[in-house]
C-alpha cells in the first residue's frame, strides 16, 4: 500500500533553533513513505551553510527528487520538492500569482507537478506552499484549481494535491480547492486520527492538507507526534496511506 507524506521542514531549522538536515531525514525515514512532498527547503543559501537541502534529503532517503525554487536570490534558492522511490517525470514547475498590490513585497510562491508511476498507474502529484495574506492565498488557490494545474487536460485521475496551504478548513482558499478535489480527511471511515500540524510543539491548526481525486482510496491519514518530530520543524508531517483503483 503506497504512503505519501507532506512536510514543511522550515529550512531544516527546528524549534530548538538548530539547523539539522539529518534530523529531518530521520523523521521522514521512520515512516517509510514512497512519495514525499516538502516545503521551505533552502538550496545553497548562506543562512543554512550553503547546503543543497533537497539533494541531501533525497540522498538520505535514497529517492529521486524534483525541486522548484519559488524564490531565487542570485545563486541562493528556496522552495519546494517532490521525492519518490517510484519512476517519475517532471510535468510542470511554475510560480503562482501573488497579491496585485503587494507584488515584490510578499514571498514568491509556486507549485510543482510530478507524474509518478505507481505499479503501472500514472499518479499525478502537485505540491505547493501558499502565501500568508488572505487575497494572495485565494488567488493562488484559484490558480491551482484552474486550467493550468488541476484543471489541465494532463491532470488525469488519479491525482493528489498536497502541501502547506496556510489555510484553515472552511476558508475561501480551502473551499476553492475542496470544490475541485476531496479533502482526504472527509474520506476516512471509522475513528479519525489527529491531523493538526501547526505549530509542532502544540499542534492545533489544520493548515497542511491532502486533496485527492476519484481513484485514490484513502486508508489512513495522520499527523504523528513525538519529542523528535515536535523539535525537528515548526510543522508536523501529514501522512496518508492509500490505494489506487
Amino acid at each position: 500500500m503506497p504512503r505519501i507524506l507532506t512536510y514543511n521542514v522550515h529550512r531544516c531549522v527546528g524549534t530548538d533553533k538548530k539547523l539539522d538536515v539529518e534530523r529531518i531525514v530521520e523523521v521522514i525515514a521512520s515512516f517509510e513513505p514512497d512519495i514525499v512532498a516538502l516545503q521551505e527547503l533552502d538550496v545553497r543559501r548562506t543562512r543554512t551553510d550553503m547546503v543543497d537541502q533537497a539533494h541531501e534529503i533525497a540522498l538520505g532517503l535514497e529517492m529521486a527528487v524534483h525541486f522548484h525554487p519559488a524564490m531565487k536570490v542570485e545563486e541562493e534558492l528556496y522552495g519546494d520538492a517532490i521525492l519518490t522511490r517510484y519512476p517519475e517525470r517532471l510535468v510542470q514547475a511554475a510560480p503562482l500569482p501573488g497579491h496585485s498590490y503587494l507584488s515584490g513585497i510578499l514571498e514568491p510562491r509556486g507549485a510543482l507537478w510530478v507524474a509518478v508511476d505507481v505499479d503501472g498507474t500514472q499518479l499525478q502529484i502537485i505540491n505547493t506552499h501558499l502565501g500568508l495574506v488572505a487575497r494572495e492565498k485565494e488567488n493562488q488557490a484559484n490558480a491551482i484549481a484552474g486550467e493550468a494545474w488541476t484543471g489541465h487536460p494532463r491532470f488525469r485521475k488519479p491525482g493528489i494535491l498536497l502541501g502547506d496551504f496556510n489555510a484553515a478548513i472552511g476558508s475561501r482558499p480551502y473551499k476553492a480547492l475542496a470544490r475541485k478535489m476531496r479533502d482526504a480527511r472527509t474520506l476516512i471511515h471509522g475513528p479519525k486520527q489527529v491531523t493538526s500540524t501547526f505549530p509542532s510543539r502544540f499542534a492545533i491548526f489544520e493548515i497542511d492538507h491532502i486533496f485527492v481525486t476519484p481513484g485514490v482510496t484513502v486508508t489512513a491519514l495522520f499527523a504523528p507526534q513525538s519529542p523528535l518530530i515536535r523539535t525537528a520543524s515548526d510543522h508536523l508531517p501529514l501522512i496518508m496511506d492509500f490505494d489506487l483503483s
